[in-house]
């Protein structure tokens, strides 16, 4: 009996034929234009992009011009690729230029349906972003589609790790920008730690196009990217508050071992609290004080070094440093520190060299940062799975295209084994079928250790011939990946997602010709050469496909099923036959997880001898539940982890736009004298309570507050003995005698040095406090889940506290700025400064399941415009400060005085 819902689906198509259907109308209208199009001579084709822009200058939007546009870049195409759209691919590109994701099966052609959206909206002149997983893609498919660019009049740029910030400026002032997504991320956070607009790398958020989006999107996204820099020397505060430690008895803490974790009773709240106060650490009568955030950080870390924490176990002491022990391999883990002082902590506890702790200077987690663009879209094999997220945390829809041939592939049900040893002895037995058959065997494995392991077994088993993969490099991985459709050939690989080749039965032509004749010139005998070589691919296509196209074999699934299916979807391109079949057993981890102990038992009771496998379609079922499980966990985690990313993503963007303002600001004047106002009001309420009498004053403590912010003696007292003398009188009196001091300084200094000091104060003040309110943050972040216990929800908690300290930190910076300004003096008034240089700073992003830095173990290097000072000193004159160029803040001054540049010929007091 087939179900009303079922019914209406064989009618009228799912929800998605119905979308795709909606884009056929248009596309019959670009195929009209073809024939019109192909009649016009290269310049001609060129000329219509600039007819395009004046079109779009005079109001006309991209949509209006996508028919046209669309003709033109599949006649560019053509022209400049030897490639022409499908009409498939034209239904991409619609959906990419609507703002969605399009899911197109792998070999289908996603790099060039990016460039119909990609050359559609670069027309408006804002810059459009094509975001790739690696720096060998970007390059790719830079230089790959930017041939169909660059005949179409547009320019292409390239982001990659190691550009200068001119390089980058350039890139990113071109039509199109290929870049991953960590640069793009980083570049971001670093424009907003520069002191002049000029500085600045990016120039908008218009269109990105994602390659690759759940990968990115979804997988990258679990942790944000990260800028630190040396903190300030804390190996006091940790050894003190270490001390304190051993003095609580262990009814002062609770453990949960299981959960490793420690928390302190009430009794030991309260001691620790005297301990603290005696110390001088305490602010208040609470530990749990706002203002004791930090210290609450540090105490919670000590407690975990003791509690938590065994040397020789997890940790050993060697050469005078705590070295990490692996918890699973027991293997000893020298460079890696635990994060966010613990490892300080250990350090204490152990009476070593406690290291300085790493800061955070900036952070943006990718969700957020995508957010941003004024149209996203994105492309991928697999987005379905993940398609309630890409809604519900980017409002993008998922569109499936359809293929441009039905696809060929035979997808079979899940063996099932018993045990590891036997299903490897299985995977074993058929990967030396295939090779004997001459069928292409693409292996997929869950990680590194795992395919190392396969591929000794196969060792053992006397096979040698075959390929593993590892995702470490990209260029050489390429290769090997577009020669996985050679008969007979054994690829095992851990992750395809992201590697962006497609595997061609028989080889990649293009690939093959540009490795073997990378040497030989243009000429007759190098068309020869090329001529037989897609003759030979041409033959072993046939020959593969004879042997039943590309076999996929998976050694476990995944916990997502969005990984299985970018697995599977390797096979099965174009139209080609293949065949994917999954082999697992009950001590795989998911199978484990969901309850293999009973299918053991109940498999051995029905008899289920060694080395036979079990194969039914509900166990496929069953598995399925397994995993939509696992995902919406992972979901609800992610989503959980970015409402209080978005608690500090709104302030962050509060403090970024005033960045900008201040840089694009003429004059500063008045913002600055608001900040004087608001300090002279802060002093004075704290003072001079409201509705008190004048000998309830705290006339001394006012008199000390205004020489510490305004660097003003007044004679506060005698003002305060004057008859009928009334609190605003006193406001208005401090406030006439700061106004008067700061226009006497700018008088002095003349309107354009002031206005640039004052900048530079205001910027420099606004980063070292922003920096503090960070990691004040984080260690909220790392306490506020304590307030579950009482019945508060964590989140409101963390957005109540986190405004305060916000708050907080504004009243500080308009003190801070007010302060300076009135201290600071010009040194060389004749000689403008150059602008302050951004601190030394590490690039971080984490992987979130491993706890490894992608950006490589030293950390990546961020810091604009570092020359050593050796190799700068070469062109330094030391009489001449012209010939300094920029110097660094905290390096020598090149005049010799031995002094930091700061505090010499950099100094502004």
């Amino acid at each position: 009996m087939v179900s009303i819902g079922g019914l209406a689906r064989k009618l009228l198509g799912s929800a998605n034929d119905r979308v795709v259907r909606r884009y056929d109308a248009r596309v019959k209208a670009v195929a009209a234009r073809e024939a019109d199009i192909a009649a016009l001579t290269d310049d001609e084709l060129r000329a219509q992009t600039e007819t395009f822009r004046s079109e779009i200058a005079a109001g006309k939007t991209v949509d209006d011009l996508l028919i046209e546009a669309f003709a033109v870049v599949r006649e560019g195409a053509k022209r400049a690729l030897g490639m022409r759209h499908f009409d498939v691919q034209m239904i991409g590109g619609m959906v990419l230029n609507s703002g969605a994701i399009a899911e197109m099966k792998t070999g289908e052609g996603k790099t060039l349906v990016a460039t119909l959206a990609v050359y559609l909206n670069a027309l408006e002149g804002k810059g459009v972003h094509v975001v790739t997983v690696n720096d060998y893609l970007a390059r790719r498919d830079a230089e790959w589609m930017g041939r169909l660019y660059r005949f179409l009049g547009l320019t292409v740029g390239i982001i990659v790790h190691g550009m200068s910030d001119e390089e980058r400026r350039a890139a990113y002032a071109c039509d199109v920008t290929y870049a991953t997504n960590n640069e793009l991320g980083f570049d971001y956070l670093r424009d907003n730690m520069k002191y002049e607009r000029s500085q600045m790398v990016q120039r908008g958020h218009r269109y990105a196009i994602v390659d690759e989006v759940d990968s990115i999107l979804i997988d990258e996204a679990r942790t944000p990217l990260i800028i630190s820099g040396p903190l300030d020397d804390r190996s006091e505060l940790y050894m003190t508050i270490d001390g304190f430690i051993p003095q609580l008895d262990k009814s002062d803490y609770d453990i949960d071992e299981k959960q490793r974790t420690v928390t302190f009773t009430e009794d030991g709240t309260e001691k620790l609290e005297r301990l603290l106060e005696a110390a001088g650490h305490l602010v208040g009568d609470s530990l749990y004080d706002i203002e004791n955030v930090a210290i609450v950080h540090h105490v919670n870390n000590a407690l975990k070094a003791h509690a938590l924490f065994q040397r020789d176990k997890d940790y050993i002491v060697r050469n005078d440093e705590v070295v990490i022990i692996d918890e699973f391999t027991g293997r000893m883990m020298p460079g890696r520190r635990f994060s966010e002082g613990l490892h300080q902590a250990l350090e204490a506890k152990e009476g070593v060299t406690v290291q300085p702790e790493n800061q955070t200077l900036a952070s943006i987690t990718f969700q957020n940062y995508f957010r941003m663009y004024d149209k996203l879209a994105g492309m991928t094999g697999t987005a379905q799975t993940e398609a309630a997220e890409f809604g519900d945390i980017y409002g993008l829809d998922v569109i499936e295209i359809p293929t441009n041939l039905p696809i060929q592939r035979i997808d079979e049900d899940d063996e099932v084994y018993r045990t590891v040893e036997e299903k490897f002895r299985a995977i074993s037995r058929e990967i030396q079928d295939c090779a004997k058959r001459g069928q292409p065997i693409l292996v997929g494995t869950t990680s590194i250790e795992k395919s190392e392991l396969l591929a000794e077994r196969l060792r053992q088993d006397g096979l040698k011939d075959f390929q593993v993969l590892n995702a470490r490099y990209h260029e050489q991985e390429a290769y090997i990946v577009s020669q996985a459709g050679v008969p007979g050939a054994v690829t095992i690989a851990t992750n395809m997602a992201g590697r962006g080749t497609d595997i061609q039965l028989g080889g990649n032509a293009e690939m093959r010709i540009d490795r073997e004749l990378a040497d030989m010139a243009e000429g007759p005998e190098r068309t020869a050469k090329e001529e037989a070589i897609k003759a030979d691919i041409k033959r072993l296509k046939e020959s593969a496909i004879e042997a039943g196209g590309l076999y996929v074999l998976a050694t476990e699934r995944h916990e997502s099923r969005r990984i299985d299916n970018q697995l599977r979807g390797r096979s099965g391109r174009q139209g080609d036959p293949g065949r994917s079949k999954f082999y697992l057993s009950l001590q795989d981890d998911l199978m484990r997880i969901f309850g293999s102990d009973r299918m053991d038992s109940m498999l051995t009771k029905l008899g289920l001898k060694e080395d036979e496998a079990i194969v039914h379609p509900w166990i496929n079922k069953a598995l399925e539940k397994a995993q939509k499980k696992v995902e919406a966990r992972n979901f609800d985690i992610r989503k959980n982890l970015l409402k209080y990313d978005d608690v500090m993503n709104d302030q962050r963007r509060v403090i970024f736009e005033q960045r900008i303002e201040l840089m694009d600001s003429e004059e500063l004047d008045e913002a600055v004298a608001d900040m004087r106002h608001a300090t002279i009001d802060g002093i004075v309420s704290r003072h001079i309570p409201e509705k008190a009498y004048p000998e309830q004053w705290e006339t001394e403590a006012l008199k000390a507050e205004a020489l510490e912010f305004l660097n003003l003696d007044l004679p506060i007292t005698e003002w305060a003995n004057e008859e009928g003398i009334a609190e605003d009188d006193i406001r208005e009196r401090i406030r006439d005698h700061a106004d008067r001091a700061a226009a006497e300084k700018a008088e002095r200094f003349g309107p354009q040095v002031m206005t640039y000091v004052q900048r530079n104060i205001v910027l420099q003040t606004l980063d070292a406090l922003w920096r503090e309110h960070l990691v004040n943050l984080d260690h909220l972040r790392s306490v506020v889940g304590f307030r579950g216990y009482a019945q508060r929800d964590p989140l409101n908690e963390y957005k109540s506290e986190s405004f305060e300290l916000f708050e907080a930190m504004l009243g500080n910076l308009r003190e801070r700025t007010t302060s300076q300004l009135t201290r600071v003096e010009i040194v060389q008034p004749e000689q403008r400064q150059p602008a302050p240089q951004v601190p030394a700073m590490e690039a971080h992003h984490f992987d979130a399941t491993t706890g490894v830095d992608e950006m490589g173990d030293g950390a990546e290097r961020l810091t604009a415009n570092f020359t050593p000072a050796a190799a700068d000193g070469l062109r330094r004159d030391p009489e001449n400060p012209d010939s300094w160029g920029q110097v660094g803040r905290n390096e020598p001054c090149p005049c010799g005085s031995g002094k930091k540049f700061k505090h010499c010929h950099g100094a502004f007091v």
